[in-house]
């Protein structure tokens, strides 16, 4: 399993360009002898892999599923240093992925499959804001979706039933001239004062939000992370660039997010004068996982007996592919993964140890779901 995430890591892998990962994964697994089924998943720039394993009578089909994209940050390779596997992608998510793999390899070795399937998709275009989901929802549309879904990204501290959709957002706002000396500004708006006004009504807006809150995922949020305007200090500028982030609990639409962040951009631009234009990407929508499905049961059970204690019911702060099979299948679907840090970072790091965990817990799923 070691071996394996090792050489996953290897390929550099980023967002929209994890083709080298995704054939690695393919020759493991053909070398293995799985029949390797490569669905582009409308992104023939880096085919998806799927793997079936069929039990000796049928049955439900347990699915696996893991991103092999990483965030576009300089590439650092594989390295172990005792208990931990560092490197690009090691925590989000190629380590948890091998140990998915290492589960079905188990199964397979001990003819162990008594009833029902494993289905195992690897994909790209995960990570936003470089993908968009789209390749995962194009498999899921073309049948690559179990009766449930394990996905091992790094949360491990609760069993998330809940989780809040997310977009992000960019606003430019410009005035008609170029941009000039400060003394020799024309009459026109000033695009940093009009940003201001628009900071304010986000603001304003993120504090209505907060009224809609869950116990465990919390409020519904409008958040502003970057500002940009201007070249030099004394220069009055043409552009001023606003972006973050919104979201929302289960229940909200995102077609009603959208529009209702468009309307306060548009009036906003009314009010000062400006144009201002709005560029928005879905992350992924809402999630939501009934705590009383079978499902969840069968997990709180293996998990029990691999791990000696139970697990809590929480909130899940991310959003991941469960969001996606929810939210377009129907399907249920619990993230579990390794002990892991730094992701979105160029200090990933992830458990040797909690991989064997994992690779277990999935393993130990499949015979009880299935």
């Amino acid at each position: 399993m070691l071996e394996m995430a090792q050489k996953l890591i290897a390929r550099p892998s980023r967002t929209g360009e994890a083709k080298p990962a995704l054939d690695c994964l393919a020759d493991i697994l053909q070398a293995e002898g799985f029949s390797v089924e490569r669905p582009n998943g409308d992104y023939p720039q880096a085919p998806a892999v799927a793997v079936r394993w069929l039990g000796k009578k049928p049955g439900k089909t347990l699915q696996y599923n893991g991103h092999l994209d990483t965030v576009h940050l300089p590439f650092i390779p594989p390295s172990v240093e005792g208990d931990l596997l560092r490197g690009s992608g090691s925590s989000d998510m190629k380590a948890g992925t091998a140990a998915a793999v290492e589960a079905l390899l188990a199964l397979r070795d001990a003819d162990a499959l008594e009833t029902g399937a494993i289905l195992l998709t690897a994909h790209d275009l995960h990570e936003t804001p470089w993908g968009d989901g789209s390749q995962l929802n194009a498999l899921i549309r073309a049948g690559y979706v179990g009766d449930a879904v394990l996905i091992p990204e790094y949360l491990n501290t609760v069993l998330p039933i809940i989780g809040r959709g997310g977009l992000t957002w960019k606003v430019n706002i410009q005035r008609p001239g170029p941009p000039i000396h400060e003394v020799m500004r024309p009459a026109e708006p000033s695009v940093i004062a009009a940003g201001a006004e628009l900071v304010r009504r986000m603001l304003a807006l993120d504090q209505d939000l907060k009224r809609k809150q869950d116990p465990m995922a919390g409020s519904e949020s409008l958040f502003i992370g970057q500002i940009h305007s201007g070249e030099i200090y004394n220069q009055y500028p043409q552009l001023c660039r606003l972006e973050g982030t919104r979201r929302w609990l289960p229940g909200t639409r995102h077609a009603d997010v959208e529009l209702q962040l468009r309307q306060l951009i548009a009036q906003a631009a009314q009010a000062t004068e400006t144009t201002m234009s709005a560029e928005m990407q879905l992350m992924r929508d809402a999630f939501l996982l009934d705590r009383h499905h079978p499902f969840v049961a069968t997990f709180q059970n293996a998990y029990q007996t691999v791990s000696r204690q139970s697990l809590p019911i929480g909130a899940k702060p991310f959003c991941d592919d469960g969001n996606s099979f929810w939210a377009l299948a129907n399907v249920p679907a619990i993230t579990h993964g390794p002990q892991a840090g730094g992701a979105h970072t160029l200090q990933e790091w992830v458990s040797i140890n909690d991989l064997v965990r994992v690779a277990k817990l999935y393993a130990l799923m499949a015979l009880e779901y299935c």
